[in-house]
């Protein structure tokens, strides 16, 4: 178990990297026009915490400087502060320490000390490899529209964003200019899928491709089974509540709408980009999308929320106990009620986040009630979808200072863990040595 000295520390240097970013983007040449710190440090969070929303008009409010600066926050929030830092010392051939090694198996969310360092390694090649294969195939595809220099940046940066579900994009209306366009809708919600389900995952079914694994793990299989129905509900939601509906998908024909549902159901896995209008989506929609947002992707990837393992413990649990079973289990396997009570904590304390922070905005922001939980959901599940501010930002863009904190710290709480945030205030983690005599409540 991690001790709550190691989270403060990967907490307090995330936080650094945030605010190191933020005095960055304030520099003069990093933007076209005056900035203001709350701005830069929304900006900066969003990025480091692979969110995507904004306050301001990313490819028209900063310079090719400060685009690049975003884009370097993309890459170390993805991969985290300390994975780079430890990747680094590495790379100098300096031996990690028990400690080091401590810090990157809880930056990483690796469960055991065995092979942590092996496991970084493969991970940066992976990395490097599945975003230079997106950069390629999207700048080919930007360069029958724009001069080659400049595809070849679109390409680069979108292929970063989009696997580390960061949801920034160099084009003002996103992907709207690409809703129907096959290569960038399936390069995109590749990178999405696979930069979302957690490095773990990947190397995993990797290894076992490799025939180097006699079998996948519960946790693999638990993760893409509840990923892909989530996607299949999700996108099933979608075309059902807006088939109808002129103002978003009610003039596409079949093919159209599936895709675009397709795109908006792989986004609501905490990527961010969009190829509609969201604030065109009917409430329901909207509502609903907040429940997938607020699961977000895998475990010890590049997703927010309380993660998609999480989700389903809580739900095969539940079906259990329906069903009168004393434990829960999946493919044949007994899930600790260690694990279980987890889940709880963690669906329960990011309910109570949300909720505090929605009603929050809602007495302190004039916008709609739906729209801020539609905004405060992506913020927690560092998704970055967004009604907009009836241009080219996020809604965040028409909240006042404080408004615009609370979003930025929903923000930390995500891609942090909420259970992480809660301890750094709580104070340290103690294992209970006792058992007091069993009470009778009646529920």
């Amino acid at each position: 178990m991690s001790t709550i000295k190691e989270i403060r520390l990967i907490i307090f240097t995330f936080l650094a990297v945030i605010f190191t970013g933020a005095f960055t983007l304030m520099l003069p040449f990093a933007t076209t026009k005056p900035i203001s710190f709350i701005d830069a440090l929304y900006t900066a969070t969003s990025a480091t915490c692979v969110t995507g929303l904004i306050v301001k008009d990313t490819p028209i409010d900063f310079t090719g400087f400060g685009q690049v600066v975003i884009l370097f926050m993309i890459q170390i929030g993805g991969l985290g502060y300390m994975t780079i830092a430890t990747f680094m010392a590495i790379m100098l051939r300096k031996k990690l320490s028990h400690r080091d090694q401590m810090i990157l198996k809880t930056s990483l969310n690796y469960d055991t000390f065995s092979g942590v360092v092996r496991f970084l390694k493969n991970v940066f090649k992976m990395v490097l490899a599945i975003e230079l294969i997106g950069a390629i195939i999207l700048a080919v595809r930007f360069y029958m529209d724009m001069p080659f220099a400049k595809a070849i940046w679109y390409g680069i940066f979108h292929s970063v964003s989009f696997f580390n579900n960061a949801g920034f994009s160099l084009f003002s209306n996103s992907l709207m200019d690409y809703k129907f366009d096959i290569i960038v809708n399936f390069t995109a919600t590749t990178l999405i899928i696979v930069g979302g389900i957690g490095y773990f995952v990947i190397l995993e079914l990797y290894y076992f491709r490799k025939k180097q694994l006699t079998r996948i793990s519960t946790h693999t299989k638990l993760t893409i089974t509840t990923t892909l129905a989530l996607i299949a509900a999700s996108l099933g939601l979608f075309l059902t509540l807006e088939w109808e509906n002129t103002k978003s998908i009610g003039n596409f024909d079949v093919w159209q709408k599936i895709m675009t549902g397709y795109f908006y159901a792989i986004n609501l896995r905490t990527a961010g980009a969009n190829t509609i209008d969201i604030s065109a989506l009917s409430d329901s929609t909207l509502f609903l999308s907040t429940i997938f947002m607020v699961v977000g992707g895998g475990a010890g990837g590049t997703a927010g929320g309380i993660k998609v393992t999480t989700f389903a413990v809580i739900v095969i649990a539940t079906i259990h106990a329906i069903k009168g079973h004393s434990q829960a289990s999946v493919f044949k396997r007994t899930i600790p009620q260690t694990v279980v009570t987890q889940s709880l904590t963690m669906l329960i304390v990011a309910s109570f986040y949300i909720l505090m922070v929605t009603v929050l905005l809602s007495e302190t922001q004039n916008a709609a009630f739906i729209k801020i939980l539609y905004e405060v959901a992506s913020a927690f599940g560092t998704v970055g979808v967004s009604t907009g501010n009836g241009g080219a930002e996020s809604l965040s863009a028409n909240f006042d200072d404080f408004g615009k904190f609370l979003i930025t710290v929903m923000m930390i709480v995500g891609r942090i863990g909420v259970l992480a945030f809660t301890l750094v205030f709580i104070g340290k983690i103690e294992e209970k040595r006792y058992q007091y005599a069993e009470g009778r409540v009646i529920i």
